[in-house]
């Protein structure tokens, strides 16, 4: 697990390289499960100034209006600007974050929130996986709101054997969490999810599927009541001097391999 984070650390200057799209699928429920309704959303997933991003391009089939594009652009460039700040500031207290700039917790601070178990080998898409099991420790002390997540979680993690890369976990909350009183993260008890990842262009690992059945919230990246489902496609490497502008989708590298 602590090649595993090195990895992933090391493949970030590579997923900068890339864009991509998705097709989110979100059934609301009521209160019995049944899908009241059906919302389908597509967005262009990239990176700006070293921070990742998203633009929604398309919602139930048609394209978003030039003002609705000019809106996202300016919300992509404040949340660059906040991620840097984010980033600088926790920098300057020597702790570390993700590119957008929010603390991360280590492969060791997760040994003492909880266990791996169970280690066994699985073949998944013609690779061999080492899978594991994870259970947060419900007695173990925590520092920070993140860190409460983690103890409340139970699923399993498939690592690739030879690239030493995640590349499918699926597990559940086993109790509620609010921050806020629910206005800036809430995630339901016993909601789940599922997550898988593609090798694109035989050199990292990228996101392909993400699920979750339940009720989860946090401020403006991600919101569902029910299930949602998000498929990623179309990966496609920029050229170095490649800009994305507003309504524009940058063309890929020619010389680039097919996404796997």
């Amino acid at each position: 697990m602590h090649q595993v984070e090195q990895n992933q650390r090391a493949a970030e200057g590579t997923e900068k390289q890339y864009i991509c799209h998705s097709v989110e699928v979100q059934e609301r429920t009521d209160s019995s499960g049944r899908v009241k309704k059906t919302t389908i959303t597509e967005f262009d997933h990239y990176w700006s100034e070293g921070v990742p991003v998203n633009r929604m391009v398309r919602k139930d089939g048609k394209d978003i209006s030039a003002a609705e594009l000019a809106k996202q652009d300016g919300r992509i460039r404040k949340e660059v600007e906040q991620a840097r700040e984010r980033r600088a500031k926790a920098e300057a207290e020597g702790k570390p974050t993700n590119a957008r700039g929010d603390e991360i917790i280590p492969v060791s601070r997760l040994l003492e929130l909880g266990r791996f178990s169970n280690p066994r080998r699985v073949e998944l898409d013609g690779r061999e996986t080492i899978a594991v099991d994870y259970e947060g420790d419900p007695a173990a002390r925590t520092h920070n709101r993140g860190e409460e997540v983690i103890r409340d979680l139970r699923g399993t993690v498939w690592v690739d054997e030879n690239d030493r890369a995640m590349v499918q976990a699926e597990g559940y909350f086993v109790n509620g969490f609010k921050v806020g009183g629910g206005l800036l993260f809430n995630i339901q008890k016993g909601t789940r999810f599922a997550f898988r990842q593609t090798k694109v262009n035989n050199e990292v690992w990228s996101p392909a599927h993400i699920e979750a059945h339940g009720s989860a919230r946090a401020l403006l990246f991600f919101n569902f009541s029910g299930n949602i489902r998000v498929d990623y496609s179309d990966y496609r490497k920029l050229r170095t001097s490649s800009v994305v502008l507003p309504g524009v989708t940058p063309v890929g590298d020619p010389g680039s391999a097919s996404p796997q």
